[in-house]
């Protein structure tokens, strides 16, 4: 069986991970970052109509400063953010299934969104305050990557497109030997291309992209 490799941090690998486990598939994760909470000053809500979750990291690393924004409604972007929201009391009043910009745009562009996020987020294309309270923070390449040849790997983000491009070329992987399977086209993008195979979930989820690595196992190498 082709082997899975996950890329994402903690509490995510684990997640996937699992969810790879119920559907017979053979997954290892290869930590290439670590979230840290960041340190932040909480605004006063009543200046804003909504909050915009586009990853459950805001509210698993957000803090005690969340508890005096949960009368915001929330806008998240795929359902285990909103999943997350919920978890902590918030109303969540829409759920994107596709990336950050297609759900700004399906809102009322007059409301006043806080975009709670991660130090290295998308500029959005509209005016949004937005206010970075985690940070994913790259690691050393590890070796345990000279294992991903003849592999299926998953790119949860563009960021971690971007670090497993630079990981493997300098533990001088062979691209032609690993297929890819991203989460978004933004996220393969930024992984480029040489791989032996790049392709794209249905939607930005954690379940779409495994049923695209399990084709892409079931092809198997070279197909």
């Amino acid at each position: 069986m082709t082997r899975i490799v996950v890329l994402r941090p903690e509490p995510g690998a684990s997640e996937t991970l699992a969810r790879a486990a119920e559907r017979g598939l053979d997954a290892v994760a290869i930590r290439l970052f670590r979230i840290e909470p960041l340190e932040w000053q909480v605004p006063d809500a009543g200046q804003f109509d909504a909050l915009l979750l586009t990853s459950a990291n805001a509210v698993r690393f957000g803090g005690p400063g969340l508890a005096s924004l949960r009368g915001l409604p929330v806008h998240a972007v795929g359902e285990a953010t909103a999943t997350a929201a919920r978890s902590f009391g918030f109303d969540v009043a829409s759920v994107g299934d596709a990336d950050a910009e297609r759900l700004i745009g399906a809102l009322d562009p007059k409301l006043r969104l806080l975009h709670l996020a991660g130090e290295d987020r998308a500029v959005a294309s509209r005016a949004i305050t937005a206010i970075a309270v985690y940070r994913a923070r790259l690691v050393e390449a590890p070796e345990a990557l000279r294992t991903a040849e003849e592999t299926v790997v998953l790119i949860h983000s563009p960021r971690a497109g971007s670090a497993f491009v630079l990981a493997a070329g300098r533990l001088g992987l062979d691209r032609a030997a690993i297929r890819i399977a991203a989460i978004s086209p933004a996220a393969a993008d930024a992984a480029g291309t040489g791989w032996a195979a790049i392709e794209t979930a249905a939607q930005p989820t954690d379940d779409a992209l495994l049923a695209l690595a399990q084709r892409l196992c079931e092809k198997g190498p070279g197909a």
